[in-house]
């Protein structure tokens, strides 16, 4: 029996989304396991029940180990389906909802995906800050810009793009994103465009190296991604925001859940949307 090897699923009604965070979340707390990770989404029949347990139990027997199966199934009696399959079933909302239920002297509605439901302000919110953060995209727009929560600066290819849409899916923050050009570095001030939004302004920094490797991939050979130019940048943005008392990060080993997290507690910036 291989110790060292599980299957893990993530079973929902609906996306499975809500699984996968929590029951990812909890594998990476066991390094020394490798877990081959599979999400059943819209298990919402009985004979789509039958299916995920005829795929959990083959994974069963080519692991030669019970399969983890964390599961935000609703409906009991999908769930005591996929219970019959030989797995550790981990019912992801009746572990908090039983002792909830008993504290607040309350029954849950057990209604079927509530947490990433596309009625209400919430997603509204969301989807609004998404189409914001494109439209705010690289300094494409700035005629609405006093919309934006936040505005990240900082040079090409150092993570404002990508940070800004995550802080619009996840917490609904309208986020735009200016770049910092050779211009600016050689009159060592801020593009007039920023003038009025300057307690709106947070900025990204990366390492030199990893900002070769990323720029040559969109550019290579070329003096954009070249080295010295990198190093270049990088020096002159970071003097320009510490002149401008612009609060910045290092994104090089950041992930981008992490960076959005520090810049919405460091920016106080107030969460939108669930």
């Amino acid at each position: 029996m291989n110790t060292n090897t599980r299957s893990a699923f993530y079973i929902s009604d609906r996306t499975g989304i809500t699984a996968e965070m929590l029951g990812h979340s909890l594998l990476t707390q066991f390094e020394e396991v490798r877990f081959n990770e599979a999400t059943l989404p819209f298990i919402d029949t009985p004979s789509k029940a039958n299916e995920a347990v005829n795929q959990i139990n083959q994974a069963c027997e080519a692991d030669d180990n019970r399969p983890l199966v964390f599961s935000t199934l609703v409906n009991s009696k999908l769930s005591s389906i996929v219970k019959t399959a030989n797995a550790l079933y981990i019912d992801c909302f009746q572990v908090f909802i039983a002792p909830m239920e008993a504290e607040l002297k309350l029954k849950s509605n057990h209604s079927v995906g509530r947490s990433h439901s596309n009625r209400g302000s919430g997603y509204s919110k969301r989807m609004d800050a998404v189409n914001f953060a494109l439209a705010y995209d690289d300094g494409q727009a700035v005629k609405d810009m006093r919309e934006a929560d936040v505005i990240l600066v900082g040079v090409s290819r150092c993570g404002k793009t990508p940070t800004c849409l995550y802080l619009g899916m996840q917490f609904g923050i309208k986020a735009a994103n200016f770049p910092l050009i050779p211009e600016d570095f050689e009159r060592l001030a801020l593009p007039s465009t920023l003038d009025a939004f300057r307690h709106k302004l947070f900025g990204l920094t990366i390492r030199p190296d990893r900002l070769v490797r990323i720029r040559n991939e969109r550019r290579p050979d070329s003096k954009y991604a070249s080295l010295r130019n990198c190093e270049s940048e990088v020096r002159l943005s970071e003097a320009l925001m510490k002149q401008e008392n612009i609060d910045y990060l290092d994104t090089t080993s950041r992930s981008i859940e992490e960076l959005a997290t520090v810049i919405m507690q460091r920016a106080k910036l107030k969460r939108q949307a669930y």
